[in-house]
């Protein structure tokens, strides 16, 4: 994505931030600054980009090749409890940065600038830490998951995949169109990890009990597929629904949603008035209710985080400490899953560093 308008809406929480703040460093410049380091990159037809490698050590390896060459020090397996000081001390009718300690396990350190981007949290407990400093947090809701439906037959279908349904939580106005997954706990795949992330606040607030209402056929609605079974009646009425699905949907998939709908192994033209209606609905509204939540593959990206209006998004600088700086997902900043939450990372850590070498420089 290369357009930094439409690389925004991806963005359900902080667009608007990360609209500006990509002014400075975009997509374009993370793909020049990894390749000028050695590391290539390449794009998926879903639009992902990936090291040529296939290897996520290429990126880690040539951070810390970085971090090297430039005498970074990286202290491992170190707590730091809190972060203090940056306030102004007014001297000779200026102003100027008093300094930070940092306390952690491992003693006490003395900067001239400070940048946090240690990441979101799941709870609002982890973010004490910070309590110190005048900054609002907003409290984290987990974002990017898939649901459950435990109880739900479909479930039996674990490891059915299609390549394009339409998923829509009626209660909150909100859908998303894309691959879906039927697994083993209810339903995954990067259109319910999509619609997570949009409704994360809001699934939050109901418990994570909805119902959802799947279109497998997306490329319909209500009113236009029955209309096109009609016609489809017509032409196939002397075949068997229970043959092979007519749809390009899964043959697993299909057979359960002709026995949800109570057709046998009766002919098209043979059904009943309330066996077609069922099979319409079940087909471009099937509904299932979901109660809970699974972390997608381990990840754990958290919609909050410190306050966006608190935080220059050119530079990264705290409006509230001069000096003190934010980067990545402890802002209130997520995106929908497809690496939007990298590019954020990639983008607020660049303009941080930059802002802190050209103060330092002067």
């Amino acid at each position: 994505c290369f357009d930094i308008t439409d690389m925004a809406k991806r963005y359900p929480r902080g667009k608007n931030f990360v609209k500006r703040s990509f002014h400075r460093f975009f997509t374009t410049d993370t793909i020049a600054w990894f390749e000028e380091r050695g590391v290539k990159l390449k794009t998926e037809k879903d639009g992902r980009m990936f090291p040529v490698t296939d290897n996520s050590e290429s990126i880690i390896n040539c951070l810390l090749r970085e971090a090297d060459k430039y005498g970074v020090q990286v202290l491992m397996g170190t707590t730091v409890m809190q972060v203090a000081g940056g306030r102004l001390q007014v001297e000779d009718g200026g102003s100027q940065v008093a300094g930070f300690i940092v306390e952690t396990d491992k003693g006490v350190f003395q900067a001239d600038f400070v940048c946090i981007a240690a990441g979101g949290f799941p709870k609002k407990e982890q973010y004490n830490w910070l309590r110190t400093l005048p900054h609002t947090i907003v409290p984290p809701s987990p974002s990017l998951f898939t649901f459950n439906a435990p109880s739900h037959p479909i479930t039996k279908l674990m490891g059915v995949a299609v390549e394009e349904a339409e998923i829509k939580i009626p209660a909150l106005k909100q859908k998303e169109k894309g691959p879906l997954l039927i697994t083993h706990w209810g339903l995954s795949g990067p259109a319910v990890i999509r619609l997570s992330a949009w409704l994360a606040r809001e699934l939050e607030a109901l418990h994570y009990k909805a119902e959802v209402l799947i279109n497998w056929l997306p490329e319909f609605n209500e009113n236009s597929f029955r209309e096109y079974i009609i016609g489809f009646r017509d032409r196939n009425g002397s075949l068997r629904p229970r043959g092979r699905s007519p749809f390009g949907l899964p043959q697993r998939l299909w057979e359960y949603l002709l026995g949800e709908s109570g057709i046998g192994d009766q002919k098209w033209a043979e059904l009943t008035s309330l066996q077609q209606n069922k099979l319409i609905r079940n087909l471009v509204a099937f509904s299932i209710h979901i109660s809970g939540k699974t972390t997608f593959k381990e990840e754990f990206v958290t919609a909050g985080g410190i306050t966006l209006s608190e935080v220059d998004p050119d530079s990264m600088q705290s409006r509230l400490v001069p000096g003190l700086y934010f980067a990545g997902e402890i802002l209130d900043v997520d995106g929908i899953t497809g690496g939007f939450n990298f590019q954020h990372a990639w983008t607020s850590g660049y303009n941080a560093a930059y802002d802190i070498a050209q103060k330092s420089l002067n």
